[in-house]
């Protein structure tokens, strides 16, 4: 299979991919995002997702094929999404001598007290059944991502069978991957190589990170944009701006101003984020809280719950852009898909409905 490789016009300089927390974790990504990331131009052996500098993996997966060799496994994983091979090798202590035969002179002089023998065999027994894997069993792999004979493949630094007799492990790890492409791989990377644009972001990300606060201490269902604007205050520098030392101080825009327009621009982060929406807009600009909103909690759950009785959504679940057109017919037009996704993932976490498949609800 040709490997694609990153463009140099969209590639971010080398110099920056540590300020990106991904380039330094074991990204869980699905198999099927491992096989088409594409190469850095940069530097052979890193790896881009949504211009996310990747180089090491982490993939929970059946084993579908196994091979064997005198130093290593190779094991195929099956995630659901993909097939990818892992190339596993053998520890020291797998390759040793059987220390039964080798130490087997020795045992009648430790009966009845500690067998030093018999204790690595049990160690080595042990290692061995969590390494050496067979077809169908679930295998938990860790390690850099490779391109060998044009065919991706992990190397794995840290690999063992997965014990999950019901499947609580499986559960979990659907569970948490799709949040971490919601919240981190999904999301394009802040990478700013200029102190201006760290000084603009960092007040603008200061600023939603104190309203968002604001909204868990007091539990705030809704508001209006002046009961928080005064929270902003510390953000706003009073200095007047100065041309020179041999001018007179230019006029700028006042410290009201400049908490209006960074309270604007935070609040629209918010709205697309979906944390915040207007049910109705009017000239009273009142905001609600998604999280807190009852109202739309049970709208949402509503429409699931009635339109999963219909046969044409009783196998699949309802479609989210579906429960969007009637959440908007039944509670407001102004409802947008990022405040209903967060409803929908606050459901799916108290158990009210399940994702059946990507993008698919049903009730219980």
């Amino acid at each position: 299979m040709q490997q694609a490789t990153m463009d140099p016009a969209e590639e971010p300089p080398s110099m920056l991919w540590g300020l990106d927390p991904i380039f330094s974790a074991f990204a869980r990504l699905y198999v099927r995002d491992i096989l088409v990331m594409a190469e850095s131009t940069q530097v052979p052996g890193i790896y881009f997702y949504k211009l996310h500098p990747i180089y090491k993996v982490d993939v929970l997966g059946t084993v579908v094929y196994k091979r064997e060799r005198d130093d290593f496994f190779c094991y195929g994983v099956d995630d659901g999404t993909g097939v990818i091979n892992c190339l596993c090798w053998k520890n020291d202590l797998l390759k040793e001598e059987d220390p039964a035969q080798s130490g087997a002179q020795h045992s009648d002089g430790t009966q009845g007290g500690f067998n030093l023998v018999a204790e690595l065999k049990k160690l080595r027994q042990t290692q061995k059944s969590r390494c050496h894997l067979e077809i169908g069993e679930l295998l938990r792999v860790r390690g850099p991502v490779k391109t060998s004979r044009q065919q991706r493949e992990i190397m794995a630094s840290t690999f063992y069978k997965v014990d999950d007799p019901v499947m609580a492990a499986q559960v979990a790890w659907m569970m948490d991957v799709p949040r971490l492409y919601r919240e981190c791989y999904d999301k394009p990377p802040q990478l700013q190589p200029n102190a201006a644009g760290d000084s603009s972001i960092s007040s603008i990300s200061k600023a939603t990170n104190i309203i968002k606060d604001f909204f868990k201490q007091k539990s705030v269902t809704r508001f209006r944009p002046y009961d928080v604007q005064d929270l902003l205050q510390p953000l706003i520098s009073c200095q007047p701006l100065t041309a020179g030392a041999d001018q007179e101080p230019v006029a700028g825009p006042s410290a009201c101003q400049q908490v209006r327009q960074l309270l604007k621009e935070a609040l629209q982060i918010l709205l697309d984020e979906g944390i915040v929406y207007r049910k109705v807009k009017s000239q009273d600009e009142v905001y609600n809280v998604t999280a807190h909103d009852t109202d739309l909690l049970i709208a949402v759950k509503d429409v699931i719950r009635e339109d999963s009785l219909r046969e044409k959504y009783a196998e699949k679940g309802c479609h989210i852009l579906h429960i969007l057109s009637a959440v908007r017919q039944r509670h407001s037009l102004n409802v947008s898909k990022a405040t209903l996704q967060l409803v929908l993932k606050s459901l799916e976490c108290n158990s009210d409905i399940v994702s059946t498949s990507e993008d698919h609800y049903t009730a219980f």
